[in-house]
Formats: structure tokens, C-alpha cells, sequence
């Protein structure tokens, strides 16, 4: 029975008005895809840029796809990116989602609604939630009077809702995107509202929740434009107004194939997993598929809510392009303070660099204008540690004009000299060797190519001769000199 006309008017009574609303509504289905995090960046700017509110909805009526552990990657996403919402339902508590299940009795009672109004039925038919197969006109359940549809639910039938959708004429909808999009009502299924276990769909839930949330603005991927027909049908059926429609192009992985984790394609976690900054990531996806216009492309969170505007969101695919991801990274790596970097990068050089007496803040140092991602820098920097077995090839180098009789007579000395030192520093081993340099009458790189060679084992390093024995300390820079005066002779 429908309920009481005061329980709808209570409803409307409680509808946030006058001001911009949106929201994020995901499915806890899996990972936290590309396109789902530019779905809620998108939803949270334009909540931002005018001041509005940001609600974290969590759809969760489909039971038999949910994925244990998914709600709590949507949370921790979107922590970690800095899209904070605003409310939730425990009112005068911590702001939390509004789950879908928990609000399970609001559903059928506004679906009785469209009962009662002639704007669906109840359908009997086998396999009734399958959408993909049902056609209005060979449904025999619609034709059912109310009586006979009364009758057959109190005898305990299963039975769905489903929508009924005008058979003739045609249904306009208005996209902040794509225009004014019209659609002949005979190419309109009837689409399940309520199920048998008496759970909304998701294309039921969202428009009631949307209504009673006051959404003004339902930020949601391309492929849901073949359902605004219908949900404009219910939004007219209740008298209701329909929110502003913002239908974003897909994220795709070439020109041909929309991005998915099937085949392999990213999630939010794994970009942070492979050595992407959170700040970077958030950027290059708000620039998936929107323009700022101009020529800047690096832009803070703060300042995309500044310049975010519905108009710059284009109407053809965004392709992901991962070395674009990496520049944006390597950008972001770049511009840090020391510090915040050198805090980031610890983890990662402790997972080889173990030694307690190496200050890993100073690796840092050499590392941040010379990694793109933070999974870079194990591979970098594992010398540190343990000196590699290298070939003794590598002390010949045209540029710096050494080869191997050279490169023992530069370590050597370069062993007299820095056992000498009173105090081991950066400045005083640079010193150093370079006062050296002047004694032997030898160019720098001369000098500094060996004993970084015999410090390193490598011929690439981050930093150079210098940095690289300060270090690992006197102790650890003499051995390895040692061994590589060991290897030339």
C-alpha cells in the first residue's frame, strides 16, 4: 500500500535547496579504475568551484557483484586524493557514505508510487530482471489490470517492477556536454526498478537518492546517456526536476579500446604501487578529457577547483597515455621540497640500501632530479650497499681520457690522499680530490671517473665521485678503492 501522501511531503520537506549538489556513487565492485577517479574528481570541482557540496554515495543494490574489501579502497582512494565529502547520514557524527542497502524501504515506496500512478507493473515473467531480452510490447504482464496484478503479488508470485514507458513519441534529455539528445520511446525497454529480492536497480536507486539529496548536478561516464531517457520519464512520472546532466567521454587505451582491468589496464592503486605520486595522478586525470585552456598543465588540486568549468570538458575520447603520467610525475618529483621527498624515497631505498650507518636522506638528495617515478629508485641506488661485480672495462673512458694504467694510478693516489683527510665530509673529500687533480696535472674527470667507477661499480650513478664517497664514509670508499686498484692490477 502506498504510503501516506505526509510521508512524501515529509520527504520533499527534508530536500537540500539553493545551492550546487553532486555526488559520487560508486559500485563496490573493485579497484578504483581511472575513469571512476575522474568521475569523482570531476563531481568534487564543480562542488568546489561553487562552493557547493560533495556527497560520497556507496550503490551497493547489486549484491551478487560485490567485491569484498572494494568499499574500503573507495574510502582510502579517495582520502588519499583529497576529494573529501561532506555529509552523510549519521548526523552530528564523522561524515560517512550513504549506503544504498540502508536505505532499502525508500525504494519500494516509491515505487509503489509509480504503481499506483499507472507509471509501471508488476512483471511475473521468468528470467523478468534480464533487461537485454525484454521487449514492453511482448510483455503480457503489462496489460494486467491492477487486480489481477494485486492478486497474483498477495498470492505470493515473484514478481519485479518495471518501469512503463510510453510506447509512442519521443523523450528529450539535456547533456552539459552533448546537447539536447532525442530518442523515440519505442526503442525505450522497460527497465527493472525493483527486484525480486526487493532490492532497487541501480538506474531505480540513483534517481530517487539524486531527488532526495538534492543533486543538481550528476557528473557519470558516457555509457549511461542510453538510460537518461528513462530516467527522465521517472523524473517526470514523480513531478520531479531533472538535475543537470554531465556525460563524460570514456578514458580509453588506444583509439579503439576503452581502458579495463582485464586486460591489464591501471587502477588508482596500481599507478601509486608503480612509483606515481598521488598529487601527479590527480592532475593528469583531470586533464584526461577537460582543458583549462592555455598552455599550463600543472595545476594543485586547490587551483583545478579555482579553474574547473563544465564547458571545457571535450566530447571525444581521452586516451591514457602513461609517459604523459610519467612526465607529470617526474614534474611533481622535481618540484617537492627536499625534505617531503627525501621522506617519500626513504621506503624505497631501504628496500636495498640497509645499512644503518647510510643516511638514506642524503641518497635522496641525488636521486630527486634524476628519477620519473618512485619505483626508479631501488635499481638506482642498490651499489650503496654492495659493490657490484663489474668489468674492469669500465675504468676506460675517452671523455674523461683514462684507461686502465691511468685509472690505477688516479686510485692510487686518490687512496693516499683521502685516508689522509682529518675529517670526512662532502666538502673536504671534494677538496680533496680536487687539489689532487692539480697535483697529478690531470683533469677533474680524469681523477673522479676511477673513483667513482671503483666506489660505484657503475658507470651511471646518481651524483658523482664526490657525493658518492661521502656517502658510504671513509672506511667503506677506501675498501672499495682498494678493490678496484685490486681489479687494474
Amino acid at each position: 500500500m502506498t504510503p501516506d501522501a505526509n510521508w512524501f511531503q515529509e520527504m520533499e520537506d527534508r530536500i537540500p535547496k539553493g545551492s550546487v549538489r553532486t555526488r559520487f556513487a560508486p559500485s563496490p565492485t573493485g579497484y578504483m579504475h581511472v575513469g571512476n577517479l575522474r568521475t569523482a574528481l570531476y563531481a568534487w570541482l564543480i562542488a568546489r568551484k561553487n562552493n557547493g557540496t560533495f556527497i560520497l554515495r556507496i550503490e551497493d543494490t547489486d549484491q551478487s557483484r560485490l567485491v569484498d574489501g572494494a568499499v574500503e579502497i573507495i574510502y582510502s582512494t579517495l582520502a588519499q586524493c583529497g576529494l573529501n565529502h561532506d555529509e552523510g547520514p549519521d548526523v552530528g557524527g564523522p561524515v560517512g557514505p550513504y549506503i544504498q542497502t540502508e536505505r532499502r524501504p525508500l525504494y519500494s515506496k516509491y515505487a509503489q508510487l509509480l504503481l499506483d500512478n499507472g507509471h509501471a507493473y508488476r512483471c511475473f515473467c521468468e528470467k523478468a530482471e534480464d533487461d537485454s531480452s525484454h521487449e514492453k510490447a511482448e510483455d503480457p504482464c503489462r496489460m494486467l489490470s491492477k487486480e489481477q496484478s494485486d492478486a497474483r503479488a498477495a498470492a505470493g508470485e515473484p514478481f519485479v517492477i518495471r518501469q512503463k514507458i510510453p510506447e509512442d513519441g519521443t523523450t528529450t534529455f539535456s547533456d552539459s556536454i552533448y546537447g539536447d539528445i532525442t530518442v523515440p520511446n519505442a526503442d525505450l525497454d522497460d527497465q527493472v526498478l525493483i527486484k525480486r529480492d526487493g532490492l532497487p536497480t541501480y538506474n531505480f536507486a540513483n534517481v530517487v537518492d539524486d531527488h532526495l539529496m538534492g543533486i543538481t548536478h550528476v557528473v557519470r561516464g558516457t555509457e549511461y546517456l542510453s538510460s537518461a531517457p528513462k530516467y527522465n520519464l521517472l523524473y517526470r512520472a514523480f513531478g520531479w526536476d531533472v538535475p543537470i546532466y554531465v556525460h563524460c567521454p570514456p578514458v580509453m587505451r588506444d583509439a579503439h579500446n576503452k581502458m579495463s582491468k582485464r586486460h591489464g589496464d591501471p587502477s588508482y592503486e596500481d599507478l601509486i604501487a608503480q612509483g606515481y605520486l598521488t598529487e601527479a595522478v590527480v592532475n593528469y586525470v583531470a586533464l584526461l578529457g577537460w582543458s583549462p585552456g592555455g598552455e599550463r598543465e600543472i595545476y594543485s588540486l586547490s587551483e583545478l577547483s579555482e579553474v574547473f568549468d563544465i564547458s571545457g570538458i571535450s566530447k571525444s575520447p581521452a586516451i591514457f597515455d602513461i609517459d604523459k603520467l610519467t612526465y607529470f610525475n617526474a614534474e611533481y618529483i622535481r618540484a617537492m621540497e627536499p625534505e617531503k621527498f627525501a621522506s617519500v624515497a626513504r621506503p624505497y631505498i631501504r628496500e636495498v640500501v640497509k645499512k644503518e650507518d647510510i643516511d638514506p636522506s642524503l641518497i635522496a638528495a641525488l636521486l630527486q632530479q634524476r628519477v620519473e617515478r618512485l619505483t626508479d629508485i631501488p635499481g638506482k641506488v642498490g651499489f650503496f650497499q654492495e659493490l657490484p661485480d663489474y668489468d674492469v672495462d669500465l675504468f676506460i673512458n675517452k671523455k674523461s681520457k683514462t684507461d686502465k694504467n691511468i685509472s690505477l694510478t688516479m686510485l692510487n693516489a686518490a687512496k693516499e690522499a683521502l685516508s689522509a683527510l682529518p675529517e670526512w665530509t662532502e666538502a673536504s673529500v671534494h677538496d680533496c680530490l680536487i687539489s689532487l687533480a692539480g697535483q697529478l696535472g690531470v683533469k677533474n674527470a680524469t681523477l673522479m671517473w676511477p673513483v667513482r667507477i671503483a666506489a660505484a661499480g657503475m658507470s651511471v650513478t646518481p651524483g658523482g665521485a664526490v657525493e658518492i664517497c661521502h656517502i658510504l664514509g671513509r672506511s667503506e670508499t677506501l675498501s672499495r678503492i682498494k678493490a678496484g686498484i685490486k681489479k687494474l692490477s
